[in-house]
């Protein structure tokens, strides 16, 4: 499996989604993580970047809200207990991974 962190450079949020991102992915091999920086909106629509950072599973964004579009600014993702945060929880990626086949 292939997962894709797109952020524009120094997005303080990515390196906390990397983290997060880490610690779902520990003990499971196979799954790799390329990291992209999106240097305008071009690029950002050409990658389906949907703020940063955004994370691609498969080429796809498991994250993204219907009618969303391409987009070079901060993303904010709501939690479970509606609070807003700069990365997904850890038990939400988790649930994104196991869901697209990432088990360990």
């Amino acid at each position: 499996m292939e997962l894709t962190v797109l952020a524009v450079a120094g997005c303080p949020n990515a390196p906390v989604l990397e983290q997060r991102l880490a610690e779902v992915l520990a003990g499971r091999p196979g799954v790799t993580v390329e990291r992209r920086v999106i240097a305008g909106a071009a690029e950002a629509a050409r990658w389906g970047m949907n703020g940063s950072p955004t994370l691609l599973v498969g080429g796809q964004d498991p994250f993204a809200a219907p009618g969303g579009g391409p987009v070079v600014a901060c993303r904010l993702y709501r939690g479970e207990d509606g609070r807003l945060d700069g990365a997904p929880a850890v038990e939400a990626l988790r649930r994104v991974l196991e869901r697209a086949g990432a088990q360990g």
